[in-house]
């Protein structure tokens, strides 16, 4: 997801330097919005995984 997230900055960039705003505007939209749904996403899964995880104990 952060890779689509990545190539809507790229276009938005692109349409920006060619002068194309709506294209940029909504290209940069997109890609603010994926990038914010991967952070979600990722902080969730890392939350998941620290619960799952339970707790490790060393035996010696």
């Amino acid at each position: 997801m952060l890779g689509w997230a990545l190539a809507f900055f790229i276009i938005a960039i692109v349409a920006a330097v060619f002068g194309f705003g709506g294209i940029a505007a909504g290209a940069a939209t997109i890609a603010k919005v994926l990038f914010f749904v991967f952070i979600v996403l990722f902080l969730l899964s890392l939350i998941a995984g620290l619960f799952r995880r339970g707790s490790t104990t060393v035996k010696i």
